[in-house]
């Protein structure tokens, strides 16, 4: 099993830091942001809170994203695409599990509508033409994956990748899957607000922070300071 950059945090500071300055040194699309087209087709505002689930490598840095966007209620680092039997974190790592590491994004479509969230994750939280990688972390649980909970929701994820494709926004082809029927399961509780209560982690510093950065500064009237944490009774998990 490869060890990325992540799984490093638990082998000492020294490790993080030099690999993660290596990291630092390949600049990527969700390193810098790229500002993108809203989509052309959406959900219409509904009256209740809905659920998205994205994966777009580690979920340390997706969570941290959508924790601080305005109209999500809720956003939890979880596993999606293989079974509940393999729902953990060591077993996931080996990367032949299905799973990807995700993010289950609860959100007020009053707010917020879905397209706005594939537009952030699509511009901010990861980036999209990377296959089976996102960054220095390397196999198909860190793979680009859309879950849509409805039809509704995959007729809009796949009009927005065959939009953006037209365009030709990125330098490259966009390889996120489109992934439906497939169940989220929470992750462990010390994956939980994982960016916000580690701030000065060398791998936050220079994968994640950015991404907040970057929402900021490409969706202000999105942005919120504040972040929507987690509850406290899930972080026991």
């Amino acid at each position: 099993m490869k060890i990325s950059i992540k799984s490093a945090t638990r082998l000492g500071l020294a490790a993080v830091l030099l690999a993660g300055v290596a990291a630092a040194a390949l600049p990527s699309q969700a390193q810098e942001g790229i500002a993108i087209p809203a989509p052309a087709l959406d959900e219409p505002a509904a009256g209740t809170s809905e659920t998205a689930v994205l994966a777009g490598g580690c979920f340390w840095g997706v969570q941290g994203v959508f924790q601080h966007v305005t109209g999500v209620e809720n956003a939890v680092s979880g596993y999606t695409g293989g079974d509940a039997s393999t729902a953990h974190y060591r077993t996931v790592g080996g990367g032949e599990t299905g799973h990807a590491e995700s993010v289950q994004v609860t959100f007020d479509p009053q707010k917020i509508s879905y397209g706005q969230l594939l537009q952030i994750y699509f511009s901010v939280a990861h980036d999209p033409t990377q296959l089976n990688y996102q960054g220095p972390d390397t196999g198909t649980q860190y793979r680009s994956a859309i879950f849509p909970q409805d039809a509704a929701q995959a007729k809009v994820a796949q009009a927005y990748i065959d939009q953006l494709g037209k365009a030709k926004v990125f330098d490259a082809a966009i390889v996120t899957t489109i992934e439906p029927g497939k169940t989220f399961y929470p992750a462990e509780g010390y994956h939980q607000n994982y960016l916000t209560l580690n701030p000065t982690a060398p791998y936050i510093v220079y994968n994640d922070l950015p991404k907040v950065a970057n929402l900021e500064r490409l969706f202000p009237k999105e942005y919120r300071g504040e972040p929507t944490l987690v509850a406290e009774a899930m972080l026991s998990n």
